[in-house]
């Protein structure tokens, strides 16, 4: 691997005279606030353990600050950009700074949301600076689509770090932390101050450690019918999950049945269970309906 130049990365100025080029602007609509500090996005990559065999992709690069970060520790970088503008110029960016890791890069005009596929080798590792604004929907969407994706770090606003990485009996636990749970271990992995941002937020940031579970949660049940269990235990999160889940069910007798089949009280709140006993609720529903099914069908 060719070792960069010491200033391949982007300074504060370099960072800010790009920007003024494409007449760019941060914008909150898109979340946007672009990493202007060299040592924070070399901390990320450490953190992140990209290693020389990782591919990785990146959501949002803006103007490539991580991304050639990532560039100098990984095999290939794929960075997927929904800002037209900021996408044009990354290639030119990358080339520029690291011209003999450019053919090393590749870059996806996308919503991040909307991606199924990705050109070159299959993804190892995420590594990304998420918009506040749709962080949870992406991550879960790239765990989802991109199976091979074995470690992510990302960085987020500091509440939704900590609702990712908590746990069961925790104030913030929810659905983020019971759907990140379902693909991955995750944990807080550090903070990152306001002054590395252009413009600085108004929130701190936390960085969110996810490494793939090496076996998926044991169930009968799909993804799917769990994350219907765990959206309902939460949209009524300070009910009892009788009565929370007797919208799902069809009824409270019903929810109560599947409740005590999975060894889960129905007294109990969501905020309580693991995800592997949010599957085991959903496991004894589906098969306590395949089981009415089958005696109307007798």
């Amino acid at each position: 691997m060719t070792s960069p130049s010491p200033d391949a990365l982007l300074s504060p100025a370099d960072v800010r005279e790009l920007a003024a080029a494409l007449g760019v602007r941060p914008t909150k609509q898109r979340g946007q606030n672009f990493v202007i500090d060299a040592n924070t996005v070399r901390r990320i990559v450490r953190t992140a353990e990209v290693r020389p065999e990782d591919v990785v992709v990146e959501v949002g690069p803006g103007l490539g600050s991580l991304t050639l970060a990532l560039l100098e520790a990984a095999d290939r970088v794929t960075a997927v950009e929904i800002d037209d503008v900021l996408a044009a110029a990354l290639p030119a960016t990358i080339a520029a700074r690291m011209p003999a890791r450019a053919d090393r890069f590749a870059l996806v005009r996308s919503d991040a949301m909307h991606v199924t596929e990705l050109p070159g080798p299959a993804p190892t590792a995420l590594v990304a600076n998420l918009p506040y604004n749709v962080a949870v929907p992406v991550l879960l969407h790239m765990l989802a689509t991109f199976p091979t994706i074995e470690r992510t770090l990302v960085m987020v606003q500091s509440e939704v770090a900590d609702r990712l990485a908590a746990g069961p009996g925790s104030k913030v636990y929810g659905v983020p932390s019971v759907k990140a749970n379902w693909y991955a271990e995750v944990k807080r992995a550090g903070a990152i101050g306001r002054n590395v941002f252009w413009p600085a937020p108004n929130v701190d940031s936390g960085l969110v450690s996810l490494v793939r579970r090496a076996e998926p949660v044991k169930t009968t049940a799909s993804r799917d019918e769990v994350f219907a269990v765990v959206d309902a235990a939460f949209a009524q999160r300070r009910k009892t999950l009788r009565a929370a889940l007797a919208g799902w069910a069809g009824s409270a007798a019903a929810a109560e049945a599947a409740l005590v089949a999975a060894g889960v009280s129905p007294q109990a709140r969501g905020e309580a269970l693991t995800v592997e006993e949010f599957a085991a609720i959903a496991e004894n529903a589906v098969a306590d309906k395949a089981d009415t099914e089958e005696s109307s069908r007798s």
